[in-house]
C-alpha cells in the first residue's frame, strides 16, 4: 500500500515537471537570463570604443573605469529630456491604444454578429496583412503620405478650400500615429472578436423584450461584457507600441524620438550599452507597473460586472 502511494507521488511529480518543466525552462532561458544580463550590464562602464568595459582591470592596462557603477541610472535621472521622451512615448501608445479600440470594436462586432460562414474570410481579411513584411508595408506608407501622392494632394485641397494651408503629412507626428495604429490594429481586432463571438444573444433578446433601446442594450450588456476582450487588446496594443523604432525612425521626424528609437541608438549608434539597458529596465519597470495598474483596474471592473 505505501509503497503504491509512493509510486503514485512519483508518478505525479514527474507528469508535473513534464507539464511545468517546458514552460519554467523556456522563461529562465529566454526572459529571466536575458533581463540578468541586462542588469548587469546596466551597471557597467562603457567601453573605450564601445560596448563594454572589462569588470577587472587586465594585468598592464592604463588606469581606467572598470567594475561595477550606478553611472547610467545617476544620468538617466539627472536630466530631465528622458522623463519627457518616456510621457511622450507613453502618450503615443496610449493614444494608439485608443484610436485603436475606437475603430477595432465596430469591426470585431461586425464579424462577431455576421452569419457563420462569413466569419472565417473576414478574420482572414483581417490577418492577411500580416502575409507581407512588415518593412514593406510601412515603407509603402511612405509613398501614400508622401508629398506627391494623391492622398496627400486630396488633403491639402481640402485644407485650402477652407482657407488653410498645406500640411506635409510624411516625418511628421500624424505619419507615426498612422502607422502605429496601422501595424497594430490588428491585435486588438481579434481579442474583441474573441470575446464578442462568446457573447449569449439571448440575453439582448430579453433586453429587447423589455423595452431597452439599442443603446441601452450595447451599454449595459454587450460592452461589459467585452471589458475582457478590451482590456486583452489593450494589452496587445499598448506594449508593443511603447518599444516599437521602426515606425518612427522610417515615418516619423527628427522629433519624433520615442523611447525605443532613443535605446536603439544606444546599442547601435552611440554604443553605450550601460545606458542602453538602463534605459530598458526603467521601460521594462514602467511597462510592468502600467502593467500592474491596468490587471487591478481590469479585475476590479469585470468583477463589478459579474456583481451586477
Amino acid at each position: 500500500m505505501i509503497k503504491g502511494n509512493l509510486k503514485r507521488d512519483k508518478e505525479n511529480r514527474i507528469a508535473k515537471f513534464l507539464v511545468s518543466g517546458p514552460p519554467l525552462l523556456f522563461l529562465i532561458v529566454f526572459f529571466a537570463a536575458p533581463s540578468l544580463i541586462m542588469i548587469l550590464t546596466s551597471f557597467r562602464f562603457p567601453g573605450e570604443f564601445g560596448g563594454l568595459a572589462p569588470l577587472v582591470s587586465p594585468a598592464g592596462a592604463a588606469p581606467g573605469e572598470f567594475g561595477l557603477t550606478p553611472e547610467a541610472y545617476q544620468f538617466f535621472f539627472s536630466n530631465v529630456l528622458y522623463a519627457e521622451i518616456f510621457l511622450k512615448s507613453f502618450g503615443v501608445a496610449a493614444a494608439t491604444t485608443l484610436i485603436c479600440l475606437i475603430m477595432a470594436y465596430p469591426l470585431a462586432l461586425l464579424i462577431a454578429r455576421s452569419e457563420k460562414r462569413f466569419r472565417n474570410l473576414m478574420v482572414l481579411l483581417v490577418v492577411l496583412p500580416f502575409a507581407s513584411n512588415f518593412l514593406i508595408r510601412i515603407y509603402a506608407w511612405m509613398i501614400i503620405l508622401g508629398p506627391e501622392s494623391g492622398f496627400s494632394h486630396a488633403v491639402n485641397a481640402v485644407l485650402g478650400a477652407f482657407g488653410m494651408g498645406p500640411v506635409t503629412l510624411l516625418f511628421s507626428p500624424f505619419a507615426v500615429m498612422v502607422g502605429m495604429v496601422y501595424v497594430h490594429l490588428p491585435f486588438m481586432v481579434l481579442p474583441l472578436y474573441t470575446n464578442l463571438e462568446k457573447h449569449d444573444s439571448s440575453l439582448l433578446d430579453a433586453a429587447l423584450d423589455l423595452g431597452a433601446s439599442a443603446w441601452q442594450r450595447f451599454w449595459l450588456i454587450t460592452w461589459p461584457l467585452s471589458l475582457p476582450g478590451v482590456f486583452s487588446g489593450a494589452a496587445l496594443v499598448f506594449i508593443p507600441v511603447l518599444g516599437m523604432f521602426a515606425v518612427p525612425d522610417i515615418l516619423g521626424g527628427t522629433g519624433d524620438i520615442l523611447i525605443g528609437n532613443l535605446i536603439k541608438d544606444q546599442f547601435l549608434g552611440t554604443r553605450d550599452w550601460p545606458f542602453g539597458s538602463a534605459l530598458s529596465i526603467m521601460l521594462t519597470l514602467a511597462v510592468l507597473s502600467v502593467a500592474g495598474l491596468a490587471t487591478w483596474f481590469a479585475r476590479s471592473a469585470i468583477g463589478s460586472v459579474h456583481k451586477v
